[in-house]
């Protein structure tokens, strides 16, 4: 991977002690871990992993830009299906990993110019330090009766009702290897000889023998299995009590994500706007992630007493909440407003960019109204 960007001398110091920790985790467990717990170091071990340290990740000068970085119009766009929800249910938002806050921010004000704020905007983020950016991020804009609102959560509520949204969270919950082999069913995990490297061991039985199992691999075959995602999916439907679960996310139903030409996964790594395969290099200092199976997603939902309420890909979904509408509201006469918003749609919207790779999945309970989001275009029966 020469061709990546070399970090800093405080940053490969920084890589290197999480490196070290990792290291004494793998001699403690024979030689070996398994490729989900390598991931969950990476990304939140406090202090070292990538989401708790102190590195810019989001946006210009970070290693990748999400929607709500892109422009206002994602969160302005979104806030139609939050006030569909808010105004039936009443009740709060729940954002799970908020990033910079970039999201809530928007949210709340256009929210707020919908006359359908909140009763609280909780955030429930597992970094200290993209806690303390968001802070920053909503205490420099939102005026004080807006800030009154938002809440820090360390885990989630015991009982909720209103909307839950996740944006680009299931592609960073961490992911078991499988390979499928002549031999049988492997899990691929790391071990260390000098360096980290790759070290298969045998699958014969467990929750996760028999997901892959289900599966029904080729031969010679590497993909991810994500229970966490699952997990979480189950743990929202537990706190819900009435109300939606909007997902935002990339990925695939199964019948695409385990096809057989897709026969190297989906892991990708991204450091400093390079996307790449090789997350065993520079540990701490990149993000990892998985493409989302959302057929699994939508049957751990149904699995535990939510209604599948709908499926599509953004730009069904953005533009089913009236994104073009928002755009209609300023001239393309007046150039210095209307190029910046045609450029972001074009992000968000674009077979190319963002607008048929990420998808959009949602759940309800106790809500019987069909979304917004989905009145045209809904693929849940792809799923």
């Amino acid at each position: 991977m020469s061709s990546l960007p070399i970090p800093n001398a405080e940053a490969l110091a920084h890589s290197r002690q999480l490196a070290a920790l990792i290291q004494k985790h793998i001699g403690r467990n024979q030689g070996w871990m398994s490729f989900a717990d390598f991931m969950q170091m990476a990304l939140y071990e406090p202090q070292l992993g990538y989401y708790s340290g102190g590195a810019k990740k989001f946006g210009h000068g970070g290693d990748f830009v999400t929607a709500p970085e892109i422009s206002p119009l994602f969160a302005q766009t979104l806030a139609n299906q939050a006030a569909q929800v808010l105004t039936d249910v009443q009740g709060s938002i729940l954002e799970l990993g908020a990033g910079t806050g970039r999201l809530a921010l928007d949210l709340l004000l256009a929210l707020q110019a919908l006359n359908q704020l909140p009763e609280r905007y909780f955030i429930m983020e597992v970094s200290a330090h993209l806690r303390y950016v968001q802070q920053e991020t909503l205490q420099a804009a939102l005026p004080a009766e807006l800030m009154q609102r938002v809440v820090w959560l360390d885990t989630l509520p015991q009982h909720f009702t209103g909307m839950i949204v996740g944006n680009e969270v299931l592609d960073a919950v961490p992911v078991h290897l499988v390979h499928s082999t002549a031999q049988g069913l492997h899990e691929r995990g790391v071990a260390f000889e000098g360096d980290f490297c790759w070290q298969d061991r045998y699958l014969s039985a467990g929750d996760l023998f028999d997901a892959a199992d289900a599966l029904e691999l080729p031969q010679e075959y590497l993909t991810e299995i994500c229970p966490a995602a699952s997990g979480l999916i189950a743990s929202l439907a537990q706190v819900l009590e009435r109300g939606v679960i909007v997902m935002l996310d990339y990925g695939f139903p199964a019948r695409e994500y385990y096809h057989p030409q897709r026969n190297l996964g989906t892991l990708m790594c991204h450091h400093q706007h390079y996307a790449h395969t090789e997350p065993l290099l520079y540990v701490g200092l990149q993000d990892i992630t998985a493409h989302v199976d959302f057929t699994r997603i939508a049957h751990a939902g149904v699995n535990n007493g939510l209604v599948l309420a709908g499926f599509c890909s953004q730009a069904q979904f953005l533009m089913n909440c009236g994104i073009l509408d928002l755009m209609s509201q300023v001239s393309p006469l007046d150039m210095a407003n209307y190029a910046p918003l045609a450029a972001a749609a074009q992000k968000l919207l674009s077979p190319a960019e963002m607008g048929d790779l990420f998808k959009v999945i949602a759940f309800s309970k106790q809500f019987d109204a069909p979304l917004l989001g989905f009145s045209a275009g809904d693929k849940s029966h792809t799923l």
